[in-house]
């Protein structure tokens, strides 16, 4: 294995699971892992012409975001991004309990994670359906922890832009979250840890 090979298996190593989550909460996870390989074939053809006149993890993040904006704005591309009617109703019409409705018995541990997983993919539901331009920043500022700065750089925008797309976003996604969720939903919720300042 040459030098070249070497480096690019470190960076893989070290950015393959950041970029999965970051395509996940992109475009939904249906297309993620294709995605993340899609990035690091680019990643890894282009490596050699890196100059280091940006962080590496920004030129990574742009080429990721670069190839999610081609499949998402792609004529062919279908689009399907609701949470299932059915679980959306169970978890939007009640509070989250742990006790059998029926019998009053307390919920096994297991169902109680499976319906918090039930909640987060919901909630990532709505991220999705959020416009490109909010999701993007929202995504990379409260998933990926990116300072605005960086976040212009990986989407080479201004400043300004950032920080208008990202209260915008906000202010939208507390819409919907505020709409169709319950607040105990993002209380010590892991899912979007800085998803409560959202709701204030």
């Amino acid at each position: 294995m040459d030098d070249c090979e070497f480096e690019f298996q470190k960076i893989y190593d070290t950015f393959q699971p950041k970029i999965l989550r970051y395509l996940k909460n992109l475009t939904g996870e249906d297309e993620a892992e294709d995605l993340t390989q899609e990035v690091f074939v680019k990643v890894s053809k282009a490596l050699e012409n890196f100059r280091g006149e940006s962080k590496l993890s920004t030129w990574i993040y742009r080429v990721a975001t670069n190839t999610a904006f081609d499949r998402l704005r792609s004529p062919s591309r279908r689009i399907i991004k609701k949470c299932r009617s059915t679980d959306s109703e169970e978890i939007v019409g009640g509070e989250f309990e742990d006790r059998n409705a029926w019998t009053g018995e307390k919920v096994p541990q297991v169902e109680q994670s499976i319906f918090r997983e039930e909640m987060n993919e919901c909630i990532q539901g709505f991220i999705t359906k959020l416009p490109e331009d909010y999701r993007t920043v929202l995504v990379l500022s409260e998933f990926e922890g990116f300072k605005n700065e960086e976040i212009a750089k990986i989407l080479g925008v201004s400043l300004d832009t950032v920080k208008i797309r990202l209260h915008r976003g906000r202010e939208r996604l507390k819409e919907e979250l505020g709409e169709h969720c319950e607040p105990y939903w993002i209380e010590d919720n892991e899912f979007v840890p800085e998803l409560k300042r959202t709701m204030k």
